[in-house]
């Protein structure tokens, strides 16, 4: 029989389960087993390429992120603008089992969500391999809304939500969390976490951090600032490893030269990267900084992000800052 929380119980908390956790209890609690950090294009084949097909029709950039002897993660964002040119994100996460069976996913909710872009992305990408269950989500999804619009009052210390299940899955959304898949018939014991290939450790790059002027006190922090240009540098670790970073940086072309160094910030280069990749990611940034263009793919089998936020130009000149990302996170985190 499906089950879902209807009324009252949508708008205070489904009673019939807790929420899933992010992540999962115990999925990253192992030793590596057989960890494979190098980012590849999502595959066009299979239950992978069939989940992403239609991401990657409407414009969403999709690789297969990291992968162990349990199962592979699959990522894919888009970036949209606003008329001030301001990015948000949108991000579908994917955890396939080893006989390619979808075990997992979660499909975040985003900072400006005014069509409903969390339905809008899960809807097709779980139709391609459940023919059933897209027409469902949006139906869920769009009867939780209405009714949280609707409803005067609530308790204040719960946050909204429904569950549903079917065949294939039990489904969990929340405006705040967005929608959580977990399959039936699938499982991944233990979740590929590694960043070996491209990401050094933290308490080794901090101190190359400190000597181009960013304010940092690690270990605990893991968000630093740089006051002198209004930049930042933030990752998400496991330990004392780097599995993704971010910083921003500006660019300044002047008469056709490069005005703002890469080294004013990072003196010793990105450190935090792994020699291996460290020179080819480098110059595909500093490619984007002289074009004032963005960028979403894989250089030396790591994911590269760039957002670029361009000002004034006339002629060879140009005035743009740029948010910049390098490898993703782990699933469900």
């Amino acid at each position: 029989m499906l089950i879902t929380c209807l009324g009252p119980l949508a708008l205070t908390g489904c009673t019939l389960d807790e929420p899933p956790s992010l992540p999962p209890a115990g999925v990253y609690e192992h030793e590596a087993a057989g960890e494979d950090s190098q980012a590849e294009e999502a595959p066009t084949d299979g239950t992978a390429g069939a989940l992403t097909r239609p991401l990657r029709k409407a414009g969403w950039f999709c690789a297969r992120v990291r992968a162990n002897a349990d199962g592979r993660a699959v990522w894919c964002r888009i970036a949209r603008r606003d008329e001030a040119e301001t990015v948000y994100p949108q991000v579908a996460q994917f955890l396939l089992d080893r006989d390619d069976r979808l075990a997992w996913a979660w499909f975040p909710s985003t900072e400006a969500d005014h069509e409903n872009q969390v339905a809008a992305a899960a809807a097709p990408a779980l139709t391609a391999i459940w023919p059933d269950a897209g027409d469902r989500v949006r139906q869920e999804i769009d009867d939780f809304d209405r009714d949280v619009k609707t409803r005067a009052t609530r308790r204040s210390d719960d946050i909204p939500r429904t569950g549903w299940r079917d065949t294939h899955a039990d489904y969990s959304y929340d405006g705040h969390t967005g929608l959580i898949v977990t399959a039936r018939g699938a499982s991944v014991r233990r979740w590929p976490f590694g960043s070996e290939h491209y990401a050094t450790t933290m308490s080794s790059a901090v101190d190359d951090l400190l000597v181009g002027g960013y304010d940092c006190f690690y270990p605990p922090q893991q968000s630093c600032n740089r006051p002198q240009s209004n930049g930042y540098f933030r990752v998400a670790l496991r330990g004392d490893r780097i599995v993704s970073a971010q910083f921003g940086i500006g660019s300044l072309i002047e008469s056709g030269r490069q005005r703002h160094l890469l080294s004013e910030e990072f003196p010793h280069g990105l450190t935090f990267l792994t020699e291996a990749v460290r020179r080819p990611v480098t110059e595909r940034i500093e490619q984007s900084r002289r074009s004032g263009t963005g960028f979403a793919g894989i250089v030396a089998g790591t994911v590269v992000i760039i957002d670029a936020r361009r000002g004034a130009a006339e002629g060879d000149d140009l005035v743009a800052y740029f948010d910049i990302q390098i490898g993703v996170p782990l699933a469900a985190t």
